[in-house]
């Protein structure tokens, strides 16, 4: 039996390296032996943590759900340990300039929307679930402009994003969707200057990351890991550091309930097949 355990995390920004060296000094200086491996791309991360190669995996919600489909489909489980206090209760919005004409959803019928990578959950998969919701053929009724920046990293980054917001601002779409913190984070820093976009529709909240356990782990060690890790406190002078970095000021326990949005939307565009094989036509990681 592995005594250490192994989490695999996706390299999607070279502080990756620096936030889970720190976070594997931080464990086992309490004790527990944890190590990590990086990945290129989620998929392949998931694979792995079905396979029994890696013990955690700190997914993505798409790669949450497509890790739940593989387990259905072998007979076996994984579980949800924790997430940041910032993985709950986001929102995605479709955002218009203040001057435009559009008031409705419907209104965007052969208008150009620009999106992020075709797998971001909260730029491209959610924001076009609600345009399907109000009666809108993302193939037929609107011209796609989709930004594939880091496909393969889930929308893990936000160059997708900020080129959908530029396109919107210089007049080559009339709509873009964006994560709302990025719509916050757009007008502070000039991308979409405050005043100058107007929201036209915005999703119901739902999650984001969480740490999985997959079917191999010590479930005594999987506990102990998340005890440790829900115990963690931003004021520890030496898990503060590690906490900024990862963007959070607390870890909280695991939830599933809300990703029966994205869940959703996965099955209405073939993205996952229920077995949890990649379905879209278009999505090479």
């Amino acid at each position: 039996m592995r005594h250490t355990l192994l989490l695999g995390a996706v390299a999607y920004d070279p502080k990756v390296v620096t936030i889970w060296t720190g976070f594997r000094s931080w464990f086992r200086d309490r004790g527990l032996d944890l190590d990590y491996v990086l990945y290129s791309q989620y998929e392949r991360q998931v694979e792995e943590l079905l396979a029994g190669r890696i013990d955690l995996a700190w997914n993505s919600p798409l790669a949450w759900l497509r890790a739940q489909r593989l387990a259905r489909a072998q007979d076996t489980t994984v579980r949800p340990i924790a997430m940041r206090d910032t993985d709950r209760d986001l929102t995605s919005v479709v955002v218009v300039r203040a001057d435009s004409a559009h008031q409705t959803l419907s209104d965007l019928r052969g208008r150009t929307v620009a999106t992020g990578a075709v797998d971001s959950p909260q730029a491209t998969l959610l924001p076009l679930a609600l345009l399907r919701a109000a009666g809108l053929d993302p193939k037929v009724d609107i011209e796609l402009l989709r930004f594939d920046v880091g496909v393969g990293l889930h929308g893990d980054h936000v160059g997708g994003e900020r080129d959908a917001a530029q396109a919107l601002r210089a007049g080559r779409a009339d709509a873009a969707c964006l994560l709302d913190a990025n719509l916050l984070l757009f007008g502070r820093e000039g991308t979409l200057p405050a005043g100058s976009v107007r929201v036209l529709a915005q999703t119901a909240p739902y999650d984001h990351c969480n740490l999985t356990a997959g079917p191999a782990a010590d479930p005594a060690l999987v506990d102990h890991f998340g005890k440790l890790l829900l115990g963690m406190s931003y004021a520890d002078d030496s898990a503060r550091p590690l906490l900024d970095l990862e963007g959070l000021k607390q870890w909280l326990p695991g939830r599933t309930d809300r990703y029966a949005a994205l869940d959703r939307a996965v099955t209405e565009t073939d993205f996952y097949d229920p077995r949890g094989a990649l379905g879209a036509a278009d999505y090479r990681p």
